[in-house]
Order: C-alpha cells, then sequence, then structure tokens
C-alpha cells in the first residue's frame, strides 16, 4: 500500500469516526426531545422548571436530533463506503451550513440597533398582552423564564408592567408585577424561592393573587423584586459571556471547515484509487 492510499485510509476512518460520534450525539438529543415532549412530569422534577415553555423547546431538540443524525449518517455512509456522490451531498450541506452561519453572523454585526429595536417591540408586545389570552402563553412563559434567569424586570425597569391589564387590581392601587420578578434571595426565604422555582410560579401565600386563571403568578410592586430592566442585564449576560460565545462559534466553524477539507479532499482522491484499480484489473 502506498502513502497516499494510506493517507486516503485514514481520512476515510478519520471522516467515520467523528460522524459516528455526531450521529450518536444527535440521537441523544433526539431522545432528549422525545422525553420532554412525551413526559413532561419527570422532565419538570428532574429539571426543576416548570415554566419553561417546554412543546417549542422539545421540538427545537428534537429537530435538532433528526438533523445532526442524518448529516453525521451522510458522512458515516460516504465514507465506509467511498461514494461520491453521498460525500459531495455531505460537503454541500456543511458548506451551506457553513455559510448560513457567516451570513448571520455579518447581518447581526451589521444589523444590531435594528436588531435591539425589534427585540424591544416583540418584548414590550408580549409585556403589554401579558395573560390576556392563557391559551396563548408560550411568549408570557419564556419571558417568565428570561427574568427568572437574569434576574430583572421588565425591558426597562419594573415599570414597563405597572399598567398591564391583566395585572391591574380593582381591590388595591397598588402595582403588580408578575412573580418572576421577585427576588427571593433579598428575603433569605427558601419557602418562597421553591415555590418560585416549582410549579409555575404557585401561589406564595398572601403575596400571590391568581386572578384570571391558577397559572397567574403575582406580587406587589412594592415588595421585594428586581429593580433592574432585563435590557441591561441582557447587556451585561453578554459581555460576561461573549469570549464563551464566541469560542463556540468559532469552534463549530473550525469543525465544519475540517469535516469539509476532510470529505472534498477524500472525495476528489477517488478518482485516482479508482483508476489506480482499474489498470491493475
Amino acid at each position: 500500500m502506498s502513502a497516499q492510499d494510506s493517507c486516503l485510509s485514514l481520512i476515510k476512518y478519520l471522516l467515520f469516526v467523528f460522524n459516528l460520534f455526531f450521529f450518536v450525539l444527535g440521537s441523544l438529543i433526539f431522545c432528549f426531545g422525545i422525553w420532554i415532549l412525551i413526559d413532561k412530569t419527570s422532565f419538570v422534577s428532574f429539571v426543576g422548571l416548570s415554566f419553561v415553555p417546554l412543546q417549542i423547546w422539545s421540538k427545537a431538540l428534537a429537530t435538532s436530533g433528526i438533523l445532526t443524525m442524518g448529516l453525521a449518517l451522510l458522512g458515516c455512509v460516504g465514507a465506509l463506503k467511498e461514494l461520491r456522490c453521498l460525500l459531495g451531498l455531505y460537503f454541500g450541506i456543511l458548506l451551506l451550513l457553513f455559510a448560513t452561519q457567516i451570513t448571520l453572523g455579518i447581518l447581526i454585526s451589521t444589523q444590531r440597533m435594528r436588531l435591539e429595536r425589534r427585540v424591544k417591540d416583540i418584548v414590550m408586545e408580549t409585556i403589554q398582552n401579558y395573560r390576556s389570552r392563557p391559551e396563548e402563553s408560550v411568549a408570557e412563559e419564556s419571558w417568565d423564564y428570561v427574568q427568572f434567569q437574569l434576574r430583572c424586570c421588565g425591558w426597562n425597569s419594573p415599570r414597563d408592567w405597572f399598567n398591564i391589564p391583566s395585572l391591574i387590581s380593582n381591590e388595591s392601587e397598588v402595582h403588580r408585577v408578575p412573580c418572576s420578578c421577585y427576588n427571593s434571595s433579598a428575603t433569605n426565604d427558601s419557602a418562597v424561592f421553591d415555590k418560585l422555582s416549582f410549579t409555575q410560579f404557585s401561589r406564595l401565600g398572601p403575596v400571590a393573587r391568581p386572578r384570571h386563571s391558577t397559572d397567574l403568578c403575582v406580587v406587589p410592586a412594592n415588595s421585594n423584586i428586581y429593580s433592574e430592566g432585563c435590557a441591561r442585564s441582557l447587556q451585561k449576560w453578554l459581555h460576561n459571556n461573549l469570549i464563551s460565545i464566541v469560542g463556540i462559534c468559532l469552534g463549530v466553524g473550525l469543525l465544519e471547515l475540517s469535516f469539509m477539507t476532510l470529505s472534498i479532499f477524500l472525495c476528489r482522491n477517488l478518482d485516482q484509487v479508482y483508476d489506480r484499480l482499474a489498470r491493475y484489473r
């Protein structure tokens, strides 16, 4: 066996092993998404947060898992069986993904102000329509999750919640905000924190009075709530995690480039191997 044949064989099995790993990873992601979709109760008990819009996350995970499995299967079969058509399709899909990521990166960097205004409009619309349609609460649950995780309230400040129809009480003139704005660490009240963390922000005793449905949980604005708006908290989070985000994006891009290089190198050099085998015959 010549040095070129040994190199091609090494590349073939490297491509196969790497794609086999991603096929297994895609299978795990798919199974995880199906688990969330089918058995929400067990997942909620495991994670401890029931107010995440589980249906959207489960479908996103399942779809990502299927796409990862499909792409990895193309790479595995194409490399192992030395099929140029599959290797070419594998390279084309990776190239499309890479070009899409580059385009998105350029659009985000050049249209940042427009994107920020669009996000603000979506958030303010979500706040304004908060719990006005209980059957369509996915956006509200997502925003509750953001407020809870980033420890913030409203987009600019808690005042964004003061004139929301679903939170206005006829019994009191005190402004009210969702329970996701409640700062449980300020009171060191573990019982309140547990109730905030579990069971869809279930009732907080006297401070929470569900109004339209049992899913609506509110606290007085003059209680221990987060004073900072989520726009500022989100900027801080992005600044603190910028290196990690850039590192992950660069890692994914380099991984795609390496797979594209291996696949196109193997695809182009298969002709030489086939020609040599034909001459031997």
